[in-house]
């Protein structure tokens, strides 16, 4: 049975459970289809979860309470995210600390080490990707989609979700390193050996950031009043990325990845967003109202925002920053103090980028 919060017009949600069935903390995606019934599953007899009461299909809300969702985060650019030092990222922290502060913006530790940015317990390093900046770099990002929203086992991730007996049909993981004789194409023999993983993590590396539109003068002062109402302080403009970043070969940096301005609108940190976005979901350090600052960057090419796809309205999606608890609060007021064809500005230059 196709879940009430999938339609044809609306967004592609996965569903995380706040807490299970004997009441303690979930948190998981939870599979929205099941294999029981087909004729290649015989013997499986895993059931649906139960996803009612149903809600909104379109908006996703006022459903089960103990259901939030998920849409999927863009790919493009994503190289150059993974490129940018940690050093600039830090840097960026700590700049205008005292303008952020008036305005109780601090970009929140998903952390092991309260007070930081969004830092890896194993290595120190700033992860980057997903909603709440739950992973370090796109070959994670890459083993852990296809775990989890698709149901491919790799080398990451090489156990099944789901052991129970009757439904396990094939050898974990699924996914693999190939070095076994196979057919290649003669204009590049090699790729036969990488994993699916290794091949969508470089995919996602190397597709190129969005183009913005040409300015009008109504774009480049939305752009001046996103600045200066403070949007900006979590939507940060741009970074650099490194000088030397390898794609392919460890020992010729890629012309394409190294020293290139990423203009994505996000600070790469994670921020109390408050009680109206809260999904109730602790992913690291990140806590139940704590997100990754979204970039913009190709915003205006988007049908549904914020996490859960709640909304097709860019308005209401800025309007949803303002919450009790929410670090963008004090902006959300400056934005709406502005006049009509102040915030129209504004609305016209995100939807430029």
């Amino acid at each position: 049975m196709v879940p009430w919060f999938i339609t044809q017009n609306g967004p592609v949600r996965e569903a995380r459970f706040k807490r299970n069935s004997s009441g303690t903390n979930d948190g998981e995606v939870h599979d929205l289809f099941v294999i029981t019934g087909r004729s290649d599953a015989m013997g499986c007899n895993i059931v649906q979860p139960d996803f009612l009461p149903a809600g909104s299909p379109l908006s996703g809300q006022g459903g089960n309470p103990n259901i939030i969702f998920r849409v999927p985060t863009p790919l493009f650019g994503a190289g150059l995210i993974e490129a940018i030092p940690d050093s600039a990222i830090l840097a960026n922290m700590k700049a205008n600390a005292s303008l952020k502060a008036g305005l109780g913006i601090s970009g929140h530790a998903n952390a092991h080490l309260s007070g930081n940015a969004n830092i890896s317990a194993n290595d120190g390093t700033i992860t980057r990707f997903g909603w709440k900046a739950q992973n370090k770099s796109l070959i994670m990002f890459a083993g852990e989609a296809y775990n989890v929203e698709m149901g491919v086992t790799n080398q990451l991730f090489p156990q099944e979700r789901d052991e129970t007996p009757g439904c396990l049909f094939n050898a974990t993981p699924e996914d693999t390193l190939n070095f076994t004789p196979s057919p290649a194409p003669a204009s590049n023999p090699n790729t036969a050996v990488l994993s699916d993983i290794e091949a969508f993590a470089n995919f996602m590396r190397m597709l190129a950031p969005p183009t913005p539109a040409t300015g009008t003068p109504s774009t480049v002062n939305g752009r001046t009043l996103f600045i200066r109402t403070g949007c900006a302080h979590c939507h940060t403009p741009s970074f650099t990325t490194g000088r030397m970043i390898a794609s392919g070969s460890s020992t010729v940096p890629s012309a394409a990845l190294s020293n290139q301005t990423v203009n994505l609108f996000s600070d790469i940190l994670v921020h109390h967003m408050g009680k109206g976005l809260a999904d109730g979901i602790t992913q690291g350090g990140a806590g139940p109202d704590e997100f990754r600052t979204a970039p913009l960057w190709g915003v205006g090419q988007r049908v549904f925002f914020l996490h859960d796809g709640r909304t097709s309205n860019l308005l209401a999606a800025i309007e949803a920053h303002r919450s009790p608890g929410s670090e963008a609060d004090k902006v959300i007021e400056r934005f709406n103090k502005l006049n009509a064809r102040e915030r129209q500005d504004i609305v016209n230059f995100l939807r430029s980028l």
